[in-house]
């Protein structure tokens, strides 16, 4: 067997029980035909539109909302993400299959994997084990090409804004500030800041820019937040490209290709249908980060699934601090969507992470370790619980872990007043599951979620919106913003759009800007040096600290070990 390390899966249990590889575990499915796949869930085959025998498009106008209503949603987040990983794409998937094993009619709704991460640290980003989403070497590669849509429907904007500068600067038209960067789909930190248009006068005009990645594309959030494709060409024409010498806000609109870039996106809009190692149905569409992005899978992904299953588990991204508090106050807010229960899922290596034991040590048990760990966990149960949710944990069980430690775990959620339950789905699927699954329907019977309550309100200012998330979430006493932060906030106002939602984006690994910072901090400063207007997306991006949205690949990237042998691949988890 060759063992593939991936951050997302507790690798630690192909170690110690010889299991299967991920990729070999995937490839031993016998997988059904999507439109067997769509019948078992009401969707008709007449409306299945075929990407190969196990992937499909299902448009968009199926989303029945009276159906949306009666369905259960349940959100599964994390605490503080650590380099250990914590598998809460496994859990989702696994809670999934948990459900039908118990005779719930439950399907999964999930983010589409970046090609960055899976070909620099993650290695694959499907889930593990045997709760996985398949054909997981498709979906974790080129898919159904929605990603590469995406980042031709951006830089189409990008090239097509070039031309209009270079066609019209006899006229004395220009720009005073370009905002729109390119992006790529691959982690290149040499890309993130460039000078184009070098060389004769007809190559363009010399200017700077600058690559992000696919996911942190405005397009990409544009395309999670639409509600149909009007919606979506409506948004595309709002994107704000830069301001003219007058000060005048200059849009998609003001370029006259609206039209053509939501054609460009008329096929990945509609979301993706494929299934779980074991046969049931799971949609994959959209993938923004949750660190430089709003970290949720599509609207309409989620509607449908609601649409179709009486449970629908979605997740976002990194822990609940970036992933959950954008799928609330972002996702929910502009879609209406209420969920009926918040999962947390924990592991002892991540407690012990944030309770200050290192990463060479946490696989060694270390009670005092956990305990210390255990004030993230609090933490972020108090801040789902100001939403009005009614909070799970999920326990994500390696082969390392002891008895002790989890007992420890139950004991300290039966204190906090919040559900325990033991997943083991990455080696026992559905049934590893059932535990959890069995908790959570029973919460969801007995006590679900309040309505949400969200952190700010739509007429607070950004700034208001910024720190009421920082100091009350996050932990912060005081937020500070360079200059160019304040002056990008008055031209928020001068638009008259103060009203759109804030989405932070910082690090992943503390609830500071500090990576290195993990457990709990509190009395901190959070500084805030740019803010990204998502004019179309309607969403202002705040960029705390040094987060980058172009990561670099690492020293060792996963690349090395990615391969083709004897036909198969090899590497991608």
């Amino acid at each position: 067997m060759e063992l593939i390390v991936n951050f997302a899966t507790p690798f630690t249990n192909l170690i110690t029980l010889n299991m299967k590889s991920d990729i070999e575990i995937a490839r031993g499915v016998e997988l059904k035909k999507v439109k067997q796949v769509a019948e078992s869930i009401g969707i008709p085959r007449d409306e299945v539109e075929n990407y190969g025998r196990y992937i499909a498009k299902i448009p968009e106008y199926l989303i029945d909302e009276e159906k949306v209503k009666q369905s259960n949603l349940i959100l599964v987040t994390a605490i503080t993400a650590t380099k250990a990983g914590i598998g809460k794409t496994t859990v989702s998937i696994g809670l999934a299959l948990g459900l039908n094993k118990i005779g719930k009619k439950a399907i999964v709704a999930l983010r589409e994997p970046s090609l960055g991460p899976c070909f620099g640290m993650k290695g694959g980003a499907a889930g593990g084990g045997y709760a996985q989403v398949l054909p997981m070497e498709k979906i974790n590669l080129h898919f159904t090409g929605d990603f590469h849509a995406i980042t031709s429907a951006h830089n189409m904007i990008s090239a097509l804004l070039d031309n209009y500068l270079y066609q019209n600067q006899s006229k004395g038209f220009g720009l005073k500030e370009i905002l729109w960067r390119r992006v790529l789909d691959v982690n290149d930190r040499s890309l993130r800041n460039i000078v184009v248009g070098l060389g004769p006068k007809t190559n363009g005009i010399t200017q700077e820019s600058g690559f992000d990645i696919t996911p942190a594309s405005e397009i990409m959030a544009i395309l999670c937040l639409s509600k149909d494709v009007d919606d979506l060409r409506r948004r595309i024409e709002n994107i704000l490209l830069g301001y003219t010498y007058d000060n005048k806000p200059f849009t998609v609109k003001d370029l006259g290709v609206a039209g053509a870039i939501t054609v460009l996106l008329k096929d990945a809009i509609h979301p993706n249908l494929v299934q779980t190692t074991e046969g049931t149905a799971a949609f994959v569409h959209g993938g923004p980060f949750a660190n430089i992005a709003h970290g949720c899978n599509s609207i309409l992904a989620t509607k449908m699934a609601m649409t179709f299953g009486d449970y629908v588990i979605t997740e976002a991204g990194f822990g609940a601090d970036l992933g959950a508090e954008k799928f609330y106050n972002i996702k929910c807010r502009k879609s209406g969507l209420q969920p009926r229960l918040t999962v947390i899922v924990a592991t002892a290596q991540g407690l012990k992470m944030h309770g200050g034991v290192s990463l060479d040590r946490i696989k060694e048990p270390n009670l005092e370790g956990l305990k210390e760990g255990l004030r993230n966990l609090d933490k972020h149960v108090r801040n789902l619980r100001s939403f009005g949710q009614t909070v799970i944990v999920a326990f994500n069980k390696f082969a390392s872990d002891t008895d002790e430690e989890m007992e420890l775990l139950r004991e300290h959620c039966e204190q906090l007043g919040v559900g325990y339950a033991i997943n083991n789905a990455f080696t026992e699927g559905g049934e590893g599951a059932a535990e959890l699954a069995n908790l959570v329907a029973e919460t969801i019977e007995n006590k679900p979620s309040e309505p949400l309550r969200f952190t700010y309100n739509d007429e607070d200012s950004v700034q208001q919106k910024i720190e009421k998330i920082a100091i009350n979430l996050y932990g912060a006493s005081i937020v500070t913003y360079s200059t160019l932060t304040r002056n990008k906030i008055k031209l928020i106002e001068e638009m008259g759009i103060g009203h759109y939602p804030v989405c932070i984006a910082k690090t992943q690994y503390s609830f500071s800007a500090d990576p290195k910072v993990y457990g709990v901090v509190d009395n901190f400063e959070l500084h805030i040096k740019d803010i990204v207007i998502n004019n179309g997306a309607e969403m202002i991006v705040a960029i705390a600290g040094e987060i980058m949205r172009m990561p670099g690949l690492p020293k060792e990237p996963q690349a090395l070990h990615i391969d083709i042998v004897d036909g198969n691949i090899e590497g991608l988890s």
